[in-house]
């Protein structure tokens, strides 16, 4: 197994735990806070898993690694989604249930 897999294996194991709270969450309490914690926790999956790819070499048509190409765009969209959706669903949340109250 080689340095760069072992390291996406092991980012994918916390990105699938938030991605599995969030959806207890989400199923518990459907408000805006906690679909936005299902979508970034799902954006941050795809990140794990297209490093996953890019590892193995999967699905060569899609250039991984290679500035342009749509692996880049598929990896780079997706952090720049999960990233910044996934705390703000986390905030959201308590203020949701404060206002339901």
């Amino acid at each position: 197994m080689n340095a760069m897999l072992a390291k996406t294996v092991a980012a994918l194991l916390p990105s699938c735990l938030l991605f599995c709270g969030a959806v207890i969450v989400f199923v518990r309490g459907r408000s805006v806070g906690s679909f936005l914690q299902l979508v970034g926790a799902g954006c941050l999956v795809v990140v794990a898993l297209t490093h996953i790819c890019e590892a193995l070499h999967l699905f060569p048509w899609m250039k991984w690694g290679l500035e342009h190409s749509a692996g880049h765009y598929l990896d780079l969209s997706s952090a720049v989604l999960g990233v910044p959706l996934f705390p703000i669903g986390y905030w959201f949340e308590p203020l949701s249930k404060r206002n339901a109250v």
